[in-house]
């Protein structure tokens, strides 16, 4: 899973819901996100291309997160924030002796994780600011979370800045209303009319003639999909 121009986390967690979780509130923050399930993987991963910051579970299949963090910290200057349930203090402070930036114990908030690896990525210096998304006249600060047309602010719900910055990310993709609540709403079962109310709202807010949408088209049978600007 991909999303965002900004630094990029990589996110070993074997359990895919969780991960995929992490990944829409990564997302989200304009951070570009991979995800891999064990600690082999990570290590190719990161070998083939490093990462900004990786967010490490300590129990993975083969390879453990210990020995990951081991490893990453022996060969590359990584930045890694350990997400594990085991919290006592002896893990912490193992944790850290393994060269963490930080630890984060299961459950959490997703927001708190975003708002711990931004204070990483800044105390580091890794990565770099997530770029404006530009499409025509339309601007949306990521960081800033401001969202313009026409050099005009439009005022928008956070869920509906979401869903349009998730749009702007994936031009020319379709995307069904089902996917849309999962990635954009964090969702799994139902609230398809939730989906469809902000994407009226949202063509009342981006569309010349909301009745006759140009830019968030409705493809039938399917979902929706955002048209990126034409070039002059």
């Amino acid at each position: 899973m991909t999303s965002g121009s900004g630094s990029r986390v990589l996110v070993v967690e074997d359990d895919a819901t969780l991960a995929e979780v992490v990944g829409i509130y990564l997302g989200r923050a304009g951070l570009t996100v991979e995800h891999v399930a064990d600690g082999e993987q990570a290590l190719v991963a990161c070998a083939l291309r490093r990462p900004d910051l990786v967010v490490l579970d300590l129990m993975l299949p083969g390879v453990d997160g210990r020995e990951v963090c081991r490893r990453l910290r022996a060969t590359w200057p990584i930045p890694v924030i350990i997400l594990t349930a085991l919290g006592s203090v002896a893990d912490r402070v193992l944790g850290l002796e393994l060269g963490a930036d930080d630890y984060v114990t299961k459950p959490f908030s997703p927001r708190e994780l975003v708002l711990r690896a931004q204070a990483v990525l800044r105390r580091t210096g890794a990565g770099s600011v997530p770029a404006p998304l530009v499409d025509g006249d339309l601007d949306l600060d990521v960081v800033a979370r401001r969202a313009r047309r026409g050099g005009r602010d439009l005022p928008m719900t956070t869920r509906e800045f979401d869903l349009l910055a998730f749009l702007l990310r994936h031009p020319g993709q379709a995307f069904t209303r089902d996917e849309l609540l999962r990635r954009v709403w964090g969702w799994t079962v139902g609230g398809h009319a939730t989906v469809t109310s902000h994407v009226r709202h949202l063509r009342e807010k981006v569309e010349e003639q909301p009745s006759r949408p140009e830019r968030l088209v409705t493809v039938w049978g399917v979902g929706y999909r955002w048209e990126p600007a034409r070039r002059a």
